[in-house]
């Protein structure tokens, strides 16, 4: 990440190989985060939202409300009264295919709220490489920035 110090209204932009976050010089570092983790929010909800379009229909449920929060342990969460599901805004940082598994998987919760057997094979029906994501994702930290490492240009 690299940090742009500008007299300008503050933004994240994604480039190739970074992201640069443009604050106005002194802004502290509680605000810089403020500012990147809602614009993770704000990334994650725009990935979801056509990936739970799809899958409603395929999976037969409506998620009635995305949540999207910071979680220290969790990739995801479901609420099967009441139809939502919350999502750890560190999916963002992960690829596609990871963001997808993990709303599968609390949709299929949707339908059956444990781990038993009736959900495991509603996902191998669903989504045959499921393992094999969920190993995946499980081997990557839930969250990890260093913010005192970070590429700081300040502009006049």
């Amino acid at each position: 990440m690299r940090i742009v110090e500008a007299d300008q209204a503050p933004r994240v932009e994604l480039g190739h190989a970074n992201i640069t976050l443009t604050v106005r010089p002194g802004t502290p570092e509680n605000k810089r985060r403020e500012i990147v983790d809602t614009w993770y929010r704000k990334e994650l909800r725009k990935q979801a939202r056509p990936l739970i379009a799809k899958w409603e229909k395929i999976v037969g449920v409506k998620v009635e409300r995305l949540f999207i929060r910071k979680m220290k342990t969790k990739w995801g969460s479901s609420n099967p009264t009441a139809g939502t599901i919350r999502l750890n805004t560190d999916l963002a940082k992960k690829p596609m295919e990871y963001l997808e598994y993990i709303i599968v998987h609390e949709m299929a919760h949707l339908i059956e709220p444990t781990h038993n057997q009736r959900f495991v094979a509603l996902m191998d029906t669903l989504m045959p490489k499921w393992r094999h994501f969920r190993d995946q994702l499980n081997q990557l930290p839930v969250s990890h920035v260093e913010w005192g490492n970070l590429f700081l240009i300040t502009q006049n």
